[in-house]
């Protein structure tokens, strides 16, 4: 009996030693996924990094003073994005300032811009543009100026220099952007863009969102810019784009410099290359009928209703 029992343990020995270990195989394979992947987005990354030329912020952090917005809470975060063509120069001014939101909960984006010439408080520095706060200070000082005047936090801030868009652009729509040009433009954009409806690339699309030589002045700059940036959000989302985002961060870091996390850039670039999040709304500050022109010692002036502004910003991103 004891021999028989002997023998029955001993084959069961044998079957558990031959059956596969899959705790230890699955482990493996999901090890191998992960080295895999962080090897293809170091490569991706330093070919994008190659393909970019010497921007004005290849070392972030080294151009401007420390910005001290909050933390991000709730899963809602707002990035304060500017524009620049500085070069690198002191007290150059902003050509766009937008609040770019987004609520990692509801997987919603918006998009708010900033009207340059609105006359607003400069902490420091008196009755000015807005604008010229980021010449005087940088972005923290216009952090601070629209949280004096608008009652909103900014957590981050993405200074983008103008010269990286057009490769930025046709990294994430390689065939272009269609839009409709409403009249011949040209006056400042060193380039000619013809009225009619036509697919741009990237240097010709940077001259269609910095155009403001026409009746609308910098309303129908504005404008064009939001309409662009609701249109490259859809063609983040297109099958494939997730792939990009290394390439897509090594080409755009000497074109930008931020306060934002290498890590949540990719969660973020995730969630929109992903297609998870909803259409974009936009919102322009002043609203219309709560401004008026005026001339003040600064020049020409966006004379605004602070409460009224102040308000509808604050129910946009709530």
């Amino acid at each position: 009996m004891k021999s028989t029992l002997e023998r029955t343990e001993r084959t069961r020995n044998r079957k558990r030693r031959r059956r596969p270990r899959w705790g230890r195989i699955i482990l493996a394979l999901i090890l191998l996924i992960v080295v895999a992947g962080g090897i293809y987005s170091f490569i991706q990354y330093k070919i994008g990094l190659s393909e970019a030329q010497d921007g004005s912020f290849a070392k972030d952090g080294e151009l401007y003073d420390d910005f001290n917005g909050s933390l991000p809470n709730d899963g809602k975060m707002n990035v304060l994005l500017l524009g620049s063509d500085s070069r690198g120069e002191d007290h150059a001014r902003t050509d766009s300032i937008l609040i770019a939101h987004y609520d990692q909960n509801t997987k919603q984006p918006k998009i708010v811009s900033l009207m340059r010439d609105m006359y607003v408080d400069v902490p420091g520095h008196g009755k000015q543009k807005l604008n010229s706060a980021f010449a005087f200070g940088g972005p923290e000082l216009l952090r601070k100026t629209i949280e004096e005047n608008f009652g909103v936090d900014i957590n981050y801030y993405a200074v983008v220099d103008f010269q990286g868009f057009p490769k930025v652009v046709d990294a994430i729509a390689p065939d272009g952007i269609t839009v409709t040009v409403e009249e011949e433009m040209s006056s400042g954009i060193g380039m000619t863009l013809h009225e009619g409806k036509q697919t741009l690339h990237g240097d010709k699309l940077l001259g269609y969102v910095r155009f403001r030589h026409d009746s609308l002045s910098d309303f129908g700059r504005v404008q064009r810019q939001q309409e662009v940036l609701t249109k490259l959000k859809k063609e983040a989302a297109s099958i494939g784009s997730v792939f990009k985002l290394p390439k897509l961060l090594g080409l755009t870091d000497p074109y930008v410099d931020t306060n934002i996390d290498q890590k949540t850039l990719l969660l973020l670039g995730k969630d929109f290359a992903t297609g998870s999040t909803k259409e974009v709304k936009t919102l322009r500050l002043p609203l219309d009928g709560t401004f008026e022109n005026a001339r003040e010692d600064v020049g020409s002036v966006l004379s605004i209703d602070k409460e009224e502004n102040k308000k509808a910003l604050q129910e946009f991103l709530d």
